[in-house]
């Protein structure tokens, strides 16, 4: 069953489009919090997005570019701003198709199916870990928060990686130590402590200064 999620602000068009790709057997969800649709997208890991250009707080066009940065999943747009120069806009933000409103449902999910038939081979589904805001790149080993992109090195990403597998559980040193001899870096308790602080460091700089969190005597947690 592919999941599609509506980022639509006009409630009585997202609930019709949630209706309509029910009853074609497709997982269907709509957005109702629009300053931060890309939690929605992370949480709920969209086969393909309906995207509108014109929403609250941010536009379409800011939201496409966001899910670009971590996923290649499909995207519509939706919308009654259906120039040239609009439509040409959201192709080069990243969108697959275009459609103008009003749109009649068959058409639309005629598309639908046309572009999920077009994609999987599942190229488009994400591998990413969120929390609070942060996401980690599974594929790329980046780390984004807001505004915030940065690389990580192997072992920085390691460590995030293993708390954030964790959140409110501490991680001993050792468990740490263990998974990272496992991808062949060779890691004693100085060199851990030496990549915690440039992580913390890196993490600080992105406006996350209390992220990973000591336990005396034990290891790390991310809360």
């Amino acid at each position: 069953m592919y999941r599609i999620l509506i980022v639509e602000d006009d409630m009585i068009i997202a609930k019709e489009l949630e209706g309509a790709l029910k009853q074609w057997g497709y997982e269907a969800k709509y957005v109702s919090e629009f300053n931060d649709v890309i939690t929605d997208v992370v949480s709920f890991d969209p086969q393909l997005v309906l995207l509108d250009i014109s929403l609250p707080f941010f536009n379409g066009y800011h939201w496409c570019s966001e899910i670009r940065k971590i996923s290649k999943v499909p995207i519509i747009f939706i919308s009654s701003m259906s120039d040239n120069m609009n439509i040409v806009m959201a192709m080069n933000m990243g969108g697959d198709d275009f459609i103008s409103k009003p749109f009649d449902l068959n058409v639309i999910v005629a598309k639908i199916q046309a572009l999920l038939r077009r994609t999987y081979s599942f190229n488009g589904t994400m591998n990413v870990i969120e929390h609070k805001g942060v996401v980690l790149n599974l594929n790329d080993t980046t780390i984004q928060y807001k505004d915030f992109k940065i690389e990580l090195t192997k072992n920085e990403f390691k460590i995030i990686q293993i708390l954030l597998e964790n959140v409110g559980k501490a991680v001993c040193r050792d468990d740490i130590m263990t998974r990272l001899w496992e991808s062949d870096s060779y890691i004693d308790d100085n060199t851990l402590t030496v990549n915690v602080t440039r992580l913390r460091k890196k993490l600080s700089e992105m406006g996350l200064s209390d992220f990973v969190k000591t336990k005396k005597g034990i290891g790390y947690m991310v809360e």
